[in-house]
């Protein structure tokens, strides 16, 4: 019997030299539909989906929301209304520094679901991965980034979910929440399940108990800072809660808690082949060539607006 497809929905402003690698892996490894909520867009990445969304590679939905509030809360809100009437059972969300990674190395998604049987939610931990070096955008994330930590702690990991979309009234960016059944199971990678009351009560971004929760053979791969100039600028584009900002500052205590180089990790690369020729197939669309070139001159001239003084108002401890 063919599995039920496994969707994926993601909120994003201004990702558009990310977008194609993101896209093109997440497709390789089974993922569809792929529902991409946009917001208040510059660099011309919503150019870019509309494009995608005419050869079906992707679900394009405008996000308007209003100044202050989230974009990732009404993004969301969007995408369980979008899918209601899809064949997909299971929905993730993974934002554009998130690849999720299934041991050995980006094995179907499906498989993901199967071992969750009956369960509602499967926990998957992040891990993440830092800037290995780069100063500047190297045009790609999986080659560049294989720099890691050795491994999530059971005491400061944080987790994003896989889960039954349609058992939960509403979902933040990292686990279902208003669950509309009396008793919602939320399980590991490998199937085995986690405390029994971790789907109740206010979304949380940790699962319980977190040793038994990491375990599976899964990981988000969370290249959160990725190069210097890609770091700096997600300040102008602001955080998808709808929150203040100033936690992406050179050297400050985000930074180097994200920015982790302690090992390497290439196992998400055993795919690659097939996520390249997928790349190769988007790029050839028509008019995407050209989509694909603007995003990346919008990202370089801001990049270069990046001087000296800039820099160091956006270094801890600058005035």
């Amino acid at each position: 019997m063919t599995p039920a497809p496994v969707a994926l929905m993601t909120c994003m402003r201004n990702e558009g030299i990310h977008l194609l690698e993101w896209l093109a892996y997440h497709r390789v490894t089974g993922f569809g539909p792929i529902v991409v909520c946009t917001n208040d867009c510059e660099d011309g990445s919503d150019r870019l989906l509309d494009l995608l969304a005419r050869h079906g590679a992707v679900d394009h939905l405008p996000n308007p929301v209003p100044p202050g509030a989230s974009p990732q809360d009404a993004g969301i809100r969007r995408a369980h209304r979008h899918l209601e009437d899809s064949p997909a059972l299971w929905l993730g969300h993974l934002d554009s520094d998130e690849f999720l990674n299934l041991a050995p190395g980006a094995t179907p998604v499906a498989d993901l679901a199967a071992r969750a049987g009956a369960a509602h939610a499967v926990a998957l931990p992040w891990r993440f991965f830092g800037d290995n070096g780069h100063a500047t955008w190297p045009r790609e994330t999986l080659r560049a980034f294989t720099a890691c930590e050795t491994a999530p702690h059971p005491a400061t990991v944080k987790f994003k979910s896989l889960y039954r979309f349609r058992d939960f009234g509403h979902a933040s960016e990292h686990q279902p929440c208003d669950p509309r059944i009396p008793a919602p199971v939320a399980v590991n990678a490998a199937g085995e399940a986690l405390a029994p009351d971790t789907l109740l009560g206010p979304p949380r971004a940790r699962y319980h108990p977190a040793d038994l929760a990491l375990k599976g053979g899964a990981q988000v791969n969370h290249y959160a800072t990725r190069s210097t100039d890609v770091l700096l600028l997600k300040n102008g584009r602001g955080l998808g809660t709808g929150e203040g900002h100033a936690k992406y500052r050179l050297n400050g205590t985000w930074h180097r808690q994200a920015n982790r180089n302690d090992c390497q990790d290439r196992s998400i690369l055993r795919r690659w082949p097939e996520v390249e020729a997928e790349l190769a197939r988007l790029r050839a669309l028509p008019g995407m060539g050209e989509a694909e070139a603007d995003c990346r001159a919008w990202f370089y001239d801001r990049a270069a607006a990046l001087t000296p003084d800039r820099i160091r108002e956006l270094t801890k401890g600058a005035a």
